[in-house]
């Protein structure tokens, strides 16, 4: 039944519900998936709630995919904390289900103002907030202090038109008007940026894991270091944070891996930046005074081949570093120069060599159905991904999202409604010229076949396994769930009982 209708409380009440929506990241019957996948809190979320906290609001979170919740129960226990003000981020597959959960609460808080914001507001604000009229306002690009901002003007009861970074639907008499006030301006200095608000996660850092085998030992914490990316990648979406690059100093990176690990026992930082490495001096820093104060601390990066050399990766090596992920995406120059990758395949071959000579593990990031992809091209990425030093691979299945270049190129528009709810990477939405969908799906799972039947990736994965026996209790209780639901399905009369890596977005 609906949630009984309530007034909101106002007057003293400054409490903020901040909500990551649940949403289909697994296909429906295959939830045992999630025991062995990714299972981050969300960053933006925690830093929103640092910054609004320093100007006097009451923040809380709920993380409703980590904990398996429905969107009954989020709105549920919306209702119980009462909050003056309810914040969703929003990522294209989730806006269904966040339009769901805005629309139970109006029900019953219906003076509760609902604020969206993530990438897919920064993305397309204006052609979200004409199509779901539950949400009030869509906050446009980093969010800290343009949420303050707003708040601060709806608590005094004062007009919201001169916020910058907003937009929202202003009631008329006759008509509603769209009001996108201009792009907040950003600040560099992330230094000024409080902790983000860990001690706000319900059972951190126990119930926050990354994918099996993304990690040597936690329990894990993820920091973003820096903001931006300045390279042009036709299939990626930089709305939210730009090409501008900002960065913490590597003082303050280092005072937060330090908090971390003395507030709550964090062994393994993932930094989930999209260029850790974009300046060289702040990273040389960084492993200084890693290494320096004797931090013992594991940790993983992002980077790009064309700015790695073998000195600064044997000194992060030595700060402690265990992974870098690399965006390798293709094993077909033809295909990369399509994407406007700025990297050669024999960059990526030496960059790799120099990773594994260091004593660093490398992931390569690959990408399944780019426009221009043929069989020659795929043949390309399956003998690369088996003469190069890797032990892991993570091979995505295009999907044109909005406000890419490629989708700009493909739809000959920023948006394409139909598509919002099957943006989750589980399937194929467009296959290249001269291949159907079923094709390129087939060829999907013949290179991950073909990767991970070599040889040496059990006898990796047992070693592993071995030393960090963790990993191997997780297996098991995953190992325990699968085999319940197979016989489930048996017992059903079900042929389908498995679930191949197609049907799971890892990352």
């Amino acid at each position: 039944m609906p949630a009984e209708r309530q007034p909101a409380q106002k007057g003293h009440n400054k409490r903020i519900v901040l909500v990551t929506p649940p949403y289909e990241r697994i296909a429906q019957g295959y939830e045992f998936i999630k025991h062995i996948t990714n299972q981050a809190p969300s960053l933006g979320l925690l830093h929103l709630a640092a910054e609004v906290r320093e100007h006097g609001f009451e923040p809380s979170i709920i993380e409703s995919d980590i904990f398996d919740m429905t969107i009954e129960e989020v709105v549920a226990e919306i209702v119980r904390i009462r909050p003056a003000y309810v914040g969703i981020t929003l990522f294209t597959v989730g806006v269904w289900c966040g339009a769901e959960i805005a629309r139970k609460i109006k029900f019953a808080l219906p003076d509760t103002p609902i604020i969206v914001g993530g990438p897919h507001i920064s993305s397309m604000a204006s052609e979200t907030m004409q199509r779901f009229r539950e949400f009030d306002y869509a906050v446009v690009g980093e969010g800290e202090e343009i949420l303050v901002n707003l708040l601060q003007r709806l608590e005094n009861n004062e007009p919201v038109d001169d916020v910058t970074g907003l937009v929202y639907m202003k009631r008329g008499e006759l008509t509603d008007s769209l009001h996108e006030a201009p792009r907040h301006p950003i600040d560099k200095d992330m230094d000024r940026l409080p902790m983000p608000a860990w001690d706000l996660l319900p059972e951190f850092p126990a119930a926050y894991r990354p994918a099996l085998y993304d990690f040597p030992s936690g329990p894990v914490a993820s920091i973003a270091a820096s903001r931006g990316c300045p390279f042009h990648c036709k299939f990626c979406d930089t709305s939210t944070f730009g090409a501008a690059v900002r960065a913490y100093s590597a003082q303050r990176v280092y005072e937060i891996m330090l908090h971390l690990h003395t507030t709550y026992g964090i062994r393994h930082i993932m930094f989930v930046d999209d260029l850790f490495t974009a300046s060289r001096k702040r990273t040389t820093e960084l492993c200084r005074l890693i290494i320096d104060n004797g931090l013992k601390m594991t940790w993983s990066c992002a980077s790009r081949v064309d700015v790695v050399k073998p000195d600064l990766l044997h000194l992060m090596k030595e700060a402690g570093c265990w992974e870098i992920s690399f965006g390798l995406e293709s094993g077909s120059d033809e295909l990369l120069k399509k994407m406007d990758k700025s990297a050669a395949v024999e960059r990526s071959r030496e960059a790799l060599q120099w990773t594994h000579d260091a004593g660093i593990r490398s992931k390569g990031l690959f990408m399944l159905g780019y426009p221009g992809e043929t069989a020659e091209t795929i043949a390309a990425t399956k003998a690369f991904v088996k003469s190069v030093p890797l032990t892991i691979m993570n091979l995505t299945k295009f999907t044109p999202y909005p406000g890419s270049p490629i989708y700009r190129s493909l739809y000959g528009t920023n948006i394409r409604e139909d598509h919002w709810q099957k943006m989750n990477g589980m399937n194929f939405l467009w296959a290249p010229d001269g291949m159907t969908i079923e094709e390129v799906d087939a060829q999907y799972k013949k290179v991950l076949m073909s990767f991970y039947t070599q040889a040496k990736i059990p006898w990796y994965y047992t070693r592993f396994t071995l030393r960090h026996p963790a990993h191997f209790l997780r297996l098991l209780n995953f190992a325990w769930v699968f085999g319940m639901h197979k016989l489930r399905a048996l017992l059903g009369g079900s042929n389908s009982a498995y679930s191949d890596a197609a049907k799971v977005e890892l990352d």
